[in-house]
Order: C-alpha cells, then sequence, then structure tokens
C-alpha cells in the first residue's frame, strides 16, 4: 500500500518542544536542591553565629585552643603513654577515642560471631536447643542494655575474688588471672628480628586470599571442593612458625606476677571493660540472631533440599547453599547493629569505663569547660565512625545482593 507525501511527512516532521522555564523538570530539580542546600546554610550559619554570641555576651571563652593546654588529671585505663599535668587535652581526647574503637572493635567481633550462632540455634530441630536461643533472646532483648551493664559490672566481676585469691584462667601455668580488679595476661614483647615473623604471616594471608580463589574457580569448572579452611590454616601456621624458627624465636613474654597489693607487667583490662564488652555482646547478638533466623527463613527450602539430594551434608547446606544467599537479608541488619554497638558503647560512663564521653565529654569539660566544642567534637566522631561502619559494609552489602538481567 503506497504512503502518500502528505502522511509521511507528517510521520518525519516531529513538533518543537516549547520550553518553559518555571514548568521545566530539570529547572524545579535544581531549584529545589538549591534551596534546601540555602535553607540548611542558613540554619548552620545561625546557629553557629547566634550560640558564638551568646557564650561571648556570658564571658566563656570559645575556639579549639584549649586543646594545646595541660591536663591535670590521670586515667585509669590509656593504650597511649600520658602524664598528668603534662599531657594535653588533645591527648585526652585520643585516649577517649582509642578506648572506645578497642571496646568496639572487640564488641562487633563478639556480638557477630555470637548473633550467627544463637541464630541458627533459634532453628534448630532440637527442642531444648532451640527453647534455650529463645529464651536467650527474649530475656536480652526486652531488658535494658544500662541495666545488663550495671548488672554485669555490680553483680559479676565487683565480687570476683580478691587480688591474692585470683582464678588462674591459664590451668596452672599462671600467665592469665581473673580477680575483682579486672583480667591480667602476659604479654608478648618483640625481639628484632620478629618483623620477619609478620612479613611471613603477612605473606601466608596473600597466599590464603589467592587460594581461595582460586578453589572457588575450580569448583565452579569442575565441581570438585578443595580444602581450603585446612590448606589456609596450615599456611597461617606454617609459614610465619617457620620464620619464627629461623629467626631464633625473637619473642618473649612479661607474665604478670604478684607483688604486694597487685599484679605487676603484662596487660591489664579493668572490670569496666570486662562488664562493658560481655553487656554490649549478649546485647547486640540477641538483636543479631533474630537477623539471622529471619534471613534463613527467607531462603526457600527447595533450595536446601536440591543441596541435600545431591548428597551435601547438612553442614555443608547451611555453609554452601543456605547462608550465601541469606546474607541479602542479614547484612541491612548487621551494619545497623555494628553501628549501635559503637554508639552504646558511650553507657560506659555509667561504670567508670574511660571511654570518650566519660574522660572527654564529662571530666575534661568539668574541668576545661568549652562545652560546645567538646560536644562537637564527639559527635563529630561518632558520626565519622557510623558512617565508615556503613560505607564499608555496604560496598558488601552491594556485592552479596541479587543482580537483576
Amino acid at each position: 500500500m503506497a504512503v502518500s507525501e502528505t502522511d509521511s511527512a507528517s510521520v518525519r516532521v516531529k513538533p518543537k518542544e516549547r520550553f518553559d522555564f518555571f514548568h521545566d523538570e530539570r529547572v524545579r530539580s535544581i531549584f529545589y536542591q538549591l534551596l534546601t542546600a540555602g535553607t540548611v546554610g542558613w540554619l548552620a550559619w545561625y546557629l553557629i553565629t547566634t550560640t558564638a554570641h551568646n557564650l561571648e555576651v556570658r564571658g566563656m571563652n570559645t575556639g579549639f585552643g584549649f586543646l594545646t593546654a595541660t591536663a591535670g588529671f590521670d586515667t585509669d585505663f590509656k593504650l597511649i603513654e600520658y602524664e598528668p599535668g603534662i599531657g594535653t587535652y588533645r591527648r585526652i581526647f585520643f585516649i577517649g577515642v582509642l578506648n572506645t574503637l578497642l571496646i568496639s572493635f572487640f564488641a562487633i567481633i563478639a556480638s557477630t560471631v555470637l548473633g550467627f550462632f544463637v541464630g541458627i540455634l533459634r532453628l534448630s530441630s532440637n527442642w531444648l536447643v532451640a527453647r534455650l536461643a529463645l529464651v536467650y533472646v527474649e530475656i536480652l532483648r526486652n531488658t535494658p542494655l544500662l541495666m545488663q551493664i550495671i548488672f554485669w559490672y555490680v553483680a559479676v566481676f565487683s565480687i570476683l575474688p580478691r587480688v591474692k585469691n585470683s582464678i588462674d584462667l591459664s590451668g596452672g601455668a599462671e600467665v592469665v588471672f581473673l580477680n575483682n580488679r579486672g583480667l591480667y595476661a602476659a604479654s608478648p614483647v618483640p625481639g628484632d628480628l620478629f618483623w620477619m615473623t609478620i612479613v611471613a604471616f603477612v605473606a601466608a594471608v596473600i597466599g590464603v586470599f589467592f587460594l581461595s580463589r582460586w578453589a572457588h574457580k575450580r569448583q565452579d569448572l569442575t565441581g570438585q571442593v578443595f580444602p581450603t579452611f585446612s590448606a589456609s590454616m596450615g599456611l597461617l601456621i606454617v609459614v610465619p612458625g617457620i620464620a619464627y624458627l629461623a629467626t631464633g624465636s625473637p619473642l618473649d613474654w612479661d607474665i604478670p606476677s604478684l607483688q604486694g597489693f597487685n599484679f605487676k607487667g603484662g596487660v591489664s583490662l579493668p572490670p569496666a571493660f570486662l562488664a562493658l564488652l560481655v553487656a554490649l555482646t549478649f546485647y547486640h547478638a540477641a538483636h543479631l540472631a533474630e537477623a539471622v533466623r529471619a534471613g534463613i527463613l527467607s531462603v526457600d527450602t527447595g533450595q536446601s533440599d536440591a543441596a541435600l539430594s545431591i548428597g551435601l551434608k547438612q553442614n555443608r547446606v547451611l555453609a554452601l547453599v543456605i547462608i550465601p544467599q541469606a546474607m541479602r537479608a542479614i547484612v541491612p541488619p548487621l551494619i545497623s547493629n555494628c553501628m549501635n554497638v559503637v554508639k552504646n558503647s558511650s553507657l560506659a560512663v555509667a561504670i567508670g569505663y574511660s571511654d570518650v564521653v566519660a574522660l572527654f565529654m564529662q571530666t575534661a569539660l568539668n574541668q576545661a569547660g568549652y562545652a560546645v566544642e567538646m560536644v562537637g567534637m564527639t559527635m563529630a566522631f561518632y558520626m565519622t565512625v557510623s558512617l565508615s561502619i556503613s560505607g564499608l559494609l555496604n560496598i558488601y552489602n552491594k556485592r552479596v545482593q541479587l543482580v537483576e538481567r
């Protein structure tokens, strides 16, 4: 059928779009973004100038010059050198930051491991095991964290035996002791050539990474499973061990010994640290356990049935089939859980652990003043740590999510 010239012209010629400045979608988008940014900037400027004016009217000092002033108080737990009357408030801030990061690091690792373990137990076919896990989750989740911290500090670690009757946790080797003043353990004293052992360990870690990638590719191509775990453990133990023995075992130990009324030498952790670590671990593990249980239940039962039908054992099905798919639902609440561990560590002020809140925003603030600056620095620290955790875990979250085609 022939097409007339009039019809073909009407098909080819498109009407010109008329640009309307006030109704264009792109213009509106840019306008509202600029309006929002301007409003936020104006509010920030208004708050800063008003606060500075009010402080000046009341004769209060402002600025960050106090960071170079010497602090006249000491702390019972610190990871870097500090002397009262010589150290500055900047160093006090760093001590508090390091103490907060230390307790948060161990609490995140311990709560993640325990949370996965309890979450899997919640789905156990054993009635008693599943009910015990349920009781643990319901009790820990439904009681305030502050009460749990105080309970562990007052009712557990404060009533431990005295120093002379310390509990030997090393089974008679007398290198790890626990008493009402804390935990005392032997600390390593590296020699001159110990760096070679560290280099060997780093090389072993790199080898484990490439071994794992090779094993995955081999399994995808041939279907044969390589014992990655045992081979990796062999690399991590044998390679640094050979370097350690070849360099003459350049590592000594500073063993704590009872001298007078307390132990001297080694490394020690105060009761407040131990109570806070246990409370944060148990509380956040209970929350994570429910996320793990929900993530596992979100995987279709046909996945496990198919894996069992080809001869995989139950533990291999869980490790290779169920957990990798469940991580898509577990990672988002895991991110929130890790961030909450860091923020909830600020409750350490209730039992006297020297975190950044108790040390910098309380003791230092009472002595030096500068409330706005100190509170702002503390808030900026927590915000930086939370955003860093969120950013790193979101990278992993994107890798485990389903890719739609």
